[in-house]
């Protein structure tokens, strides 16, 4: 008799392999769009995050600044102190360059925060509304439904003006950036709501929600671990683009004056600046900013564009 030959064992392959062959990361592989949107999103998010590692100076440090460095030309030697400034600097003497990096620190934590509190909003209430029904639902809605009817511009600097109107003067500054991410985040959440409930409708007919009542579970319990799970691929893809718009609501507030405080400038607190010394000739001080803040909310955009696609089934 001769010996069976000993089968191989197979292994399983890794979770990176496995991600890196499946439709998603194929579909990412074939789409320039989102390799160069991701790239441009992940090099002006890790630019924020080590802007004090980068960035040549502190822009926001007072006794690192040289008021005879205002307004020097990018490239160009400063004509008193023969300094030389990549981006320029604005009329205070600060690196534009620097302050870039800095004031992109303060529109990403609001976007980010501002998105993360709408999306645990609208989450729970879409959940509710679309579990419990009835006149919790009615009600919900019909709120989301006169949100709906005003720009969320307008509702975020409602919300900003009442909250900021109510905290003591003393502590306005220190809480201008919490006060901007409760507004920007009440004026969004009505999107994560209305999404989650309609999957909300469909998910909690299924089978497997009928199995967990008859086991016992109770209706919060169900929620968060049932149906909440099956509802969340449209929800980040909602989150995504909500990104883009809640760091575009930022800049927009900071330029109007009701955002961030002079003393944490964001990126519309730049702008707004530079656009007093536009037709003075200092063109760099609104340029860079400005551009900065277009890339930042195009890559994220489109970014979010293809997510939404690469996950819709319809479009597979």
């Amino acid at each position: 008799m001769t010996d069976a030959p000993i089968p191989t064992p197979v292994k399983n392959p890794s979770r990176l392999k496995t991600f890196w062959e499946s439709d998603f990361a194929y579909a990412f592989r074939r789409s320039p769009v989102a390799i160069v949107s991701f790239a441009v999103t992940v090099l002006l998010i890790l630019s924020a995050v080590f802007a004090p590692l980068i960035a040549p100076y502190n822009p926001f440090d007072p006794a690192s600044l040289n008021l005879m460095n205002g307004f020097t030309p990018p490239g160009e030697p400063n004509a008193f102190t023969g300094d030389q400034f990549m981006l320029g600097t604005d009329d205070q003497g600060r690196d534009v360059f620097s302050t870039i990096l800095y004031g992109m620190r303060i529109s990403l934590f609001v976007g980010f925060a501002a998105v993360l509190f709408a999306m645990v909003l609208g989450i729970s209430l879409g959940l509710l509304a679309g579990y419990i029904g009835g006149w919790t639902e009615t009600i919900i809605m019909r709120i989301a439904d006169v949100q709906l009817t005003f720009p969320s511009i307008l509702v975020a600097m409602l919300i900003f003006g009442i909250a900021k109107g109510v905290t003591p003067v003393e502590y306005r500054d220190q809480m201008a950036i919490w006060v901007l991410i409760i507004a920007i985040g009440l004026s969004d959440w009505v999107q994560f709501a209305r999404v989650v409930r309609g999957a909300t409708l469909v998910e909690k007919n299924k089978e497997y929600v009928q199995a967990a009542k008859l086991i016992g579970r109770s209706g919060p319990a169900i929620m968060m671990r049932h149906i909440l799970p099956n509802v969340l691929s449209p929800v980040l893809v909602i989150a995504t683009i909500s990104l883009a718009l809640a760091i575009i609501a930022e800049a927009t507030l900071s330029f109007l004056g009701v955002g961030a405080p002079p003393t944490q400038p964001s990126l519309g607190t730049l702008i707004r600046i530079g656009q007093g010394f536009l037709f003075s000739g200092e063109w760099w001080i609104l340029f860079f900013p400005a551009m900065t803040l277009l890339a930042l909310a195009l890559s994220v955009n489109l970014l979010g564009d293809w997510l939404r696609d690469a996950l819709n089934p319809k479009l597979r």
